[in-house]
């Protein structure tokens, strides 16, 4: 008996150690679907002590397709912000990420950014857009499957009068 509460600890040791490595890795794909190029940047910050795990940045150029380095399946908040340089415009969503989450496809249109995630347990969820210059995440948010009640979405058009 004490043998198995001994390797018990060591396997709980060994989780802790290499948080992340047993949960598995999340895809990103970025499509656009617009006629103009983008500059897009995508950080993720850990739940609960907000350290930064992922930082990329890229220009998507119109009709372009790419897959990203992947994230880690833990517990944290991914968020992806485009900037528009002809407009000096910058729109940002926030998604969760767990171990259930199997794929973030982010897509670019000329009105929208839109991050869908496919989650393990068969749903599949898209942010929720914003009325053109409101800033409220909330205007035509509306989930009739129920959705993931930890799930976030913001959009913040910010527009400079340089």
């Amino acid at each position: 008996m004490t043998a198995v509460a001994g390797l018990s600890g060591c396997i709980e040791n060994l989780r802790e150690h290499y948080k992340g490595s047993f949960q598995g890795l999340v895809p990103i794909e970025v499509h656009s679907e617009s006629d103009r190029h983008y500059d897009l940047t995508l950080e993720a910050y850990e739940t609960g002590t907000n350290r930064q795990t992922y930082d990329e940045s890229y220009t998507v150029t119109a009709n372009e397709s790419a897959s990203l380095p992947h994230l880690d399946a833990t517990e944290q908040t991914l968020r992806v912000t485009r900037y528009a340089r002809e407009a000096d415009e910058e729109t940002f969503k926030e998604v969760t990420i767990t171990s259930s989450t199997k794929a973030v496809t982010v897509r670019l249109t000329d009105e929208d950014l839109i991050l869908d995630v496919d989650r393990r347990d068969g749903t599949d969820e898209a942010s929720p857009t914003a009325e053109p210059g409101t800033g409220d995440p909330e205007a035509n948010a509306s989930d009739p499957s129920g959705g993931d009640p930890n799930e976030t979405a913001n959009e913040t058009p910010n527009e400079s009068t340089d």
